[in-house]
C-alpha cells in the first residue's frame, strides 16, 4: 500500500501550498497529487507548481491528478512529463483524464468533448505520449482528434514514466486496463463500497484481454457498452 496527499494548487497563500507538499515529503509519504484545472482563477498552473515542488522535495513521487487533456496537447504533455521525470530524478507519474468542465475548457479556447468523443481523443493522446517516450523518430500519428507529423521526441525519460488514468465509466475503465499502468480515481466521484471492486474487476478484465488478444484476434475488447 502507498500513502499520499492530494494538495490543492491554491494560489491565495503560495507559501502554505508549498509547505503542504514539503510536509508530505518530510513525513515520508509516497505520493503527492496536484489537480489540473487551468480555468480555475485561484489555482496555480499545475505544471509550474510541480516543477517548483520537485526542486523543494527529495523523495516523494509527484503526479498530476489528473492532467487536463483538452488544454494540454499530448506531444507537449509527453515532453513536459519527460522533462519533469528527469529533473525530479524519476519521481514523476503522469495522471491523465479525458477532461471535465467542458464549458470552462471552451472558454479558454480548448475543444469541448464529451462521451465517446472524449474517450477516443484520450486513446489517441496515449498513443502519441507513449510514442514520444519511446523516442519514435520521426513521430507520426494521424487521428481524428490529434495529429503529429514528423516530430522529433526528446529528451527521453531516464526510466518508464507511469501513466495512470482517472476513469469511472465502463469505456474509460476498459481503456485503463488496456493502455494504462494504474487507476487514479477521485474518491468523491465514486462510492468506495459499491464502485471500487466493480471498477477493479472491469480494469482487470480489460488487462487480461490485452494479454490474450494475440491468441485470438477475433476477441473484442471489453467495456464497449458504456462511456
Amino acid at each position: 500500500m502507498r500513502v499520499g496527499a492530494f494538495v490543492v494548487p491554491d494560489a491565495a497563500d503560495p507559501a502554505a501550498t508549498v509547505r503542504q507538499i514539503e510536509a508530505a515529503d518530510a513525513a515520508g509519504l509516497d505520493v503527492v497529487g496536484i489537480q489540473d484545472h487551468p480555468y480555475q482563477p485561484r489555482f496555480f498552473d499545475t505544471w509550474t507548481l510541480l516543477a517548483f515542488a520537485a526542486a523543494r522535495t527529495r523523495s516523494v513521487q509527484l503526479v498530476t491528478g489528473v492532467a487536463n487533456l483538452p488544454l494540454r496537447p499530448p506531444a507537449m504533455l509527453a515532453k513536459a512529463s519527460a522533462s519533469l521525470e528527469l529533473l525530479s530524478e524519476g519521481r514523476f507519474a503522469l495522471g491523465l483524464g479525458s477532461g471535465a468542465f467542458g464549458e470552462a475548457v471552451a472558454a479558454m479556447g480548448g475543444p469541448r468533448r464529451e462521451g465517446r468523443e472524449a474517450v477516443a481523443a484520450l486513446e489517441e493522446a496515449i498513443a502519441i505520449i507513449r510514442g514520444w517516450w519511446r523516442g519514435d523518430r520521426p513521430l507520426r500519428f494521424a487521428g481524428e482528434h490529434y495529429t503529429v507529423d514528423g516530430a522529433h521526441p526528446g529528451p527521453p525519460p531516464s526510466a518508464p514514466i507511469p501513466l495512470w488514468l482517472g476513469s469511472y465509466k465502463p469505456r474509460m475503465l476498459a481503456l485503463t486496463g488496456r493502455l494504462a499502468d494504474g487507476w487514479l480515481p477521485t474518491v468523491p466521484y465514486i462510492d468506495l463500497d459499491a464502485d471500487a471492486q466493480r471498477s477493479h474487476r472491469a480494469i482487470d478484465e480489460a488487462a487480461r484481454w490485452v494479454s490474450l488478444r494475440e491468441g485470438d484476434a477475433s476477441d473484442q475488447p471489453p467495456g464497449q457498452g458504456g462511456l
